[in-house]
């Protein structure tokens, strides 16, 4: 190899020594928050948080203290109606008041032949519309110390206060404390009672 050849060659390989020593090339990247997240105020029934974006449904079938209430809405096939828009007001009994109930009256309602039945006893329970704590309140103090409440199925339930509590009364005279006010629902209110209510007898 020639001096002159060689010149080159060092040349050229000091040449890509110091480019490769030299400083890295950057990239400006431009880096978005997180999104902000909706918290929830959720309230616990049963065991398990009650989120005011889902639905009636959705909600119970998660409580453990409810399974009997949402076995019951399933086989009077209210599930839809309950998953709807509504909105509505809820007087859930829980699995204790359902077991006040004489030996038997749960499994027999749940029979496809008590259907109807069942229906009844479990529209009893719903009010149309969003009537919070604070709303029974105010209606029974309007009334003189009673609120009557019209429900889906058609007779009324009186709701008056005692103490700190909210009791609801049915037809026959058996009254069903308020345990858990104002869990809120997408399409409603649930508010958990300790004793199933009984409509008028037909």
């Amino acid at each position: 190899m020639s001096i002159k050849s060689h010149a080159v060659l060092t040349a050229i390989g000091a040449a890509l020594l110091v480019a490769a020593c030299g400083p890295a090339e950057t990239t400006t990247a431009t880096v978005e928050p997180p999104a902000a997240q909706t918290v929830e105020q959720t309230v616990l029934v049963g065991g398990a948080e009650m989120y005011p974006s889902r639905n009636i449904v959705e909600n119970a079938s998660n409580s453990a203290d409810h399974t009997t209430l949402v076995t019951a809405v399933q086989a009077a096939g209210l599930v839809e109606t309950l998953s709807g828009p509504g909105p509505f007001t809820v007087f859930a009994p829980t699995n204790a008041a359902f077991g006040k109930l004489p030996a038997g009256t749960v499994e027999s309602l749940t029979q496809p032949a008590n259907r109807a039945a069942l229906s009844n006893i479990l529209t009893y329970h719903v009010v149309a519309g969003r009537v919070t704590a604070g709303d029974l309140i105010s209606q029974i103090q309007a009334g003189g110390g009673t609120a009557n409440l019209t429900t889906v199925q058609g007779a009324t339930l009186t709701a008056t206060q005692v103490g700190a509590n909210v009791v609801i009364t049915d037809a026959g005279g058996g009254t069903s404390t308020v345990t858990i006010a104002d869990v809120l629902q997408s399409n409603g209110v649930i508010h958990v009672v300790d004793t199933v209510l009984m409509p008028p007898q037909s």
